[in-house]
């Protein structure tokens, strides 16, 4: 078996069902486990991803109105590579390359063309199903059944216990900075396990665009800023807009220094097995006095 995985989530997934050493090939954007960034790339972003949040949008927002591609997909690296299985998504054809990104790719394959798996997750159990999925692909059923089991495990045990403190903190999830956008998809599940109360998204529904009176008006106990594909240090950067709004200091979160950066590129844009850990990030900042995984300065960290 020669996979290439054209998704940070998915190659973890592959990693996590032990097989690491068939992939062949990955995205720009596959770092994680430790070594998978040594693999041939087969995959490019057309914008400008260094640019400020602003800039970064306004690029997406000129190529989805003019109907092309955010991504180019490397067809003559994937032909090198004759992978017999290619992962990708159709979730998001901003955040990662997409399924069509695929198809067009190998719309002029010769011989016998490789299986497409697309993952389409907006929940915690459609995460968990594409695992399975995957697992069916790589005829390592067990193996996924196991690990979900694993992984559920875990997600339930914090849930029980966050679910039995007193309260429950209403949460801003930040998912951009510029212009602003609300956390979506499983990020207000998470909020619900480990004992809060998400604010700006609705779960299984895509992240909103939001405007900053919104946020004002909601004035959240928390503030829980994760971009799309951005570091602890990146996020930080990138703060001023947020920052200068008028009316920041006022709110509830901002004076009671409960204000977090969060590992988003890492934890919570990656719907894979290491949502768990990012589920376990939101409960030490909810409930620092009954949970500490030890994440803070590395998937967390306080403005």
């Amino acid at each position: 078996m020669r996979i290439a995985s054209l998704l940070p989530s998915a190659t973890e997934i592959v990693c996590a069902l032990g097989f690491r050493d068939a992939l062949v090939g990955r995205s720009h954007e596959c770092d994680y486990p430790l070594g998978v960034e040594t693999l041939p790339s087969c995959a490019a972003a057309r914008i400008d991803a260094s640019a400020a949040s602003r800039e970064i949008d306004d690029q997406v927002r000129s190529r989805v109105r003019d109907a092309l591609s955010i991504y180019d997909v490397n067809t003559e690296q994937l032909r090198m590579l004759r992978p017999d299985l290619i992962v990708t998504q159709d979730q998001c054809e901003v955040c990662a390359v997409s399924l069509g990104d695929v198809e067009q790719a190998l719309a002029g394959w010769t011989g016998v063309a490789p299986r497409v798996v697309s993952l389409s997750p907006c929940t915690l159990a459609d995460v968990w199903s594409d695992l399975g999925r995957v697992g069916d692909a790589l005829g390592a059923q067990e193996r996924a059944r196991a690990l979900c089991e694993s992984l559920t495990e875990r997600v339930t045990e914090i849930g029980e216990r966050a679910g039995g403190r007193a309260t429950r903190p209403r949460v801003a999830g930040i998912e951009w900075i510029e212009p602003l956008m609300g956390a979506g998809n499983w990020v207000p599940e998470l909020v619900a396990l480990a004992g809060g109360e998400s604010l700006l998204g609705k779960p299984g529904e895509h992240s909103p665009w939001i405007r900053f009176d919104a946020l004002a008006a909601a004035d959240p106990d928390v503030i829980a800023v994760l971009p799309c594909g951005f570091d602890l240090a990146r996020t930080r950067a990138e703060l001023g807009p947020l920052l200068e709004q008028p009316g920041w200091g006022e709110l509830r979160a901002v004076r009671e220094e409960r204000v977090f950066l969060l590992e988003g590129n890492q934890y919570f844009n990656r719907p894979g097995p290491r949502l768990v850990e990012s589920l376990e990030i939101l409960a030490e900042i909810l409930h620092p006095a009954a949970f500490d995984f030890g994440h803070q300065g590395t998937g967390w960290e306080r403005l």
